[in-house]
């Protein structure tokens, strides 16, 4: 397995769905190369704000929960070196439903303008949410329609890649990360999401035991 996604570059953009993927998914990786001097942007396409978690006990509703959330992501990133955040706007759970012409073309537009030198994403089938997989595909067509040069990867969940072989990929089409060196930015980081990770009993225990849950390495699949 390939074990660096950037190669010589030290730009990194991520193109996600919600607050909170990019921390719960792959927080480790991104503190990791923000650590090392890469610039990193980082792009939501909503604000989550049809989350079911409300905060334990509730302390949100429908009408705060999208600025709560927003800025929990902007802390966040603090946590983990992200450089630059930007919004695409788009109402939770409607992602599938805009105009994947018009998506495109602005997840295109930050490509060109970025010029980055490794995009993730989700995978457009295996994303696990339809707003993954609507963000995942807009994302991969802008990435193949600017013509940029740069490794395309697909964040997967857990420890799954790290027997490729189950779902179809092999050893090389797979890029394993050790973030064992960025547990603590990461622990903050989940942290920042307060109103979704209150309900997980395991992020609030003391840092070592909280810690301890996290897995050592983070994997992704070359597009």
């Amino acid at each position: 397995m390939k074990e660096d996604l950037l190669g010589e570059g030290n730009k990194l953009l991520a193109v996600f769905a919600h607050p909170d993927d990019e921390t719960f998914i792959c927080g480790g990786t991104l503190a990791k190369y923000a650590a090392a001097g890469a610039e990193i942007t980082l792009i939501s396409a909503t604000r989550g704000e049809m989350g079911r978690r409300m905060g334990n006990p509730p302390y949100l509703n429908r009408e705060t929960i999208a600025a709560a959330r927003e800025e929990e992501l902007r802390e966040a990133c603090r946590h983990l070196g992200v450089a630059h955040l930007h919004f695409l706007d788009i109402r939770d759970k409607t992602v599938e439903f805009i105009e994947e012409a018009e998506l495109t073309a602005r997840i295109e537009t930050y490509i060109r303008e970025i010029e980055p030198d490794a995009v993730l994403t989700f995978h457009e089938q295996w994303g696990g949410h339809p707003d993954h997989c609507a963000i995942g595909r807009a994302t991969r067509i802008a990435y193949e329609q600017s013509g940029c040069q740069s490794g395309l990867y697909y964040i997967s969940y857990g420890n799954m890649m790290a027997a490729p072989e189950r779902y179809g990929y092999t050893r090389n089409d797979v890029v394993k990360i050790d973030v064992s060196g960025q547990f603590q930015a990461k622990l903050a980081a989940f942290r920042a999401h307060r109103c979704q990770s209150e309900l997980d009993a395991w992020v609030w225990l003391p840092d070592t035991e909280a810690i301890a849950q996290f897995g050592k390495h983070e994997y992704f699949v070359r597009h």
